[in-house]
């Protein structure tokens, strides 16, 4: 990446930073995504914008912009192209959590690192464990050195990465995030996803072999259980404001390929756009698609609230939880149903490969399958219906 990098100061300059590498990212999206192409050059315009630094707290040197402004900008670039509005996806859960479990040096060390253009990819979770949340991945010690030894998978963004966050199993018996510099000897990047969806992601292999690494820059994950978070909402949130953008980009396809379309001759119109029942479809859909955007908003609005709290209860962080499980809930349906419903109203010849219409649905699909809408509606069931809190953790 590019270490130049201006500063955005405010909600406005970050909205209007995304705009512009949205038409950036849109030029070239369908040859990506057909070709396989890694979005590097518009990953350092991202950077270079400054967008990856707009949750960096003001104290120490970010524009610290709103949880409402945050979920836009993902909006905007995942509408552009799904796969820009995953990659930095990690970068502001990580610095989330280094916010909360850092120490006043490790802080403004990663914070600088961020603000002076560096851009930071996770090392991704495991294959072939029980569950996400198990790592195999070894942090050994030495003679006062450490050792990181393991493999990592899902890498998001690891391609374009200054900085990897990799957790690992520490020798004192817990779970550590770990920050090591990508062109530290012993890591070896592979760009081996293969998913039907989200192709550009770099979502592939990190190997680590016998990686030494700065004790500086580990982070005890244990101190997040010592304080009242709503880490896993707002990692979410992002999540939600991708599958929003795939949404949108789906309706504005549908719009104009329908006006395309030829009609059923049953319809006895002239232009598909006056057939009756597919008038009916596209209204419902819009429908869909505001409500999802305004669950969007509403939960972001939540977490700007709540942040203002000095002492957050329990109560409050599951608040978030809740409020943004409901709008993944909507945001999960608009991307999959209007993606879909995409091919349908528009008719054969929308199915024609020159055409990429699949690329949406392939994306919505893909992504989705983070943190699966079911177990949210457990949550919301369990909530609502026995006041059970949902778990502390990076999923809910």
């Amino acid at each position: 990446m590019s270490h130049s990098q201006r500063i955005i100061d405010n909600d406005i300059e970050a909205i209007n930073a995304a705009y512009h590498v949205a038409d950036f990212a849109l030029e070239e999206r369908n040859l990506r995504d057909q070709e396989r192409i890694l979005p590097t050059d518009v990953i350092r315009r991202l950077v270079n914008k400054g967008l990856t630094a707009i949750r960096i707290p003001k104290e120490y040197g970010g524009a610290e912009v709103s949880n409402r402004t945050l979920s836009q900008v993902i909006r905007i670039l995942a509408k552009a192209d799904a796969n820009i509005g995953q990659i930095p996806q990690n970068q502001f859960g990580i610095l989330n959590t280094i916010l909360l479990i850092g120490s006043e040096e490790q802080k403004v060390f990663v914070f600088n690192e961020i603000l002076a253009g560096k851009f930071l990819a996770n090392g991704g979770p495991e294959r072939n464990t029980k569950d996400t949340q198990t790592i195999q991945t070894t942090l050994t010690r030495a003679n006062e050195r450490y050792i990181l030894n393991g493999e990592k998978f899902y890498s998001t963004g690891s391609a374009f990465a200054d900085w990897l966050a990799i957790k690992a199993q520490h020798p004192d018996g817990y779970i550590a995030l770990i920050l090591v510099d990508r062109t530290t000897k012993g890591i070896d990047i592979v760009d081996d996803w293969d998913g039907f969806g989200q192709r550009t992601t770099s979502s592939g292999t990190v190997r680590l072999n016998n990686v030494e690494i700065d004790p500086f820059l580990i982070f005890d994950e244990r101190l997040l259980a010592e304080t009242t978070h709503f880490r896993g909402a707002y990692s979410q949130l992002i999540q939600v404001a991708i599958d929003v953008g795939i949404a949108e980009a789906a309706f504005q396809d549908l719009i104009t390929y329908v006006k395309k379309a030829r009609p059923i001759a049953d319809a006895n119109v002239a232009e598909a756009t006056q057939e009756p029942y597919l008038i009916q479809e596209v209204g419902r859909l819009d429908v869909l698609l505001e409500a999802s955007i305004l669950l969007l908003e509403e939960a972001s609005d939540v977490l700007d609230r709540l942040e203002k709290t000095k002492t957050l209860k329990d109560i409050e962080a599951a608040e978030a939880s809740i409020a943004v499980a409901e709008a993944k809930i909507y945001a999960h349906r608009a991307a999959l149903t209007i993606s879909e419903k995409l091919i349908e109203l528009s008719g054969s010849r929308s199915s024609l490969a020159k055409h990429n219409l699949d690329q949406h649905w392939r994306n919505a699909r893909v992504h989705t399958l983070h943190d699966p809408v079911r177990w949210k509606y457990h949550a919301l069931g369990n909530y609502y219906l026995n006041r059970k809190l949902p778990a502390s953790h990076a999923w809910i």
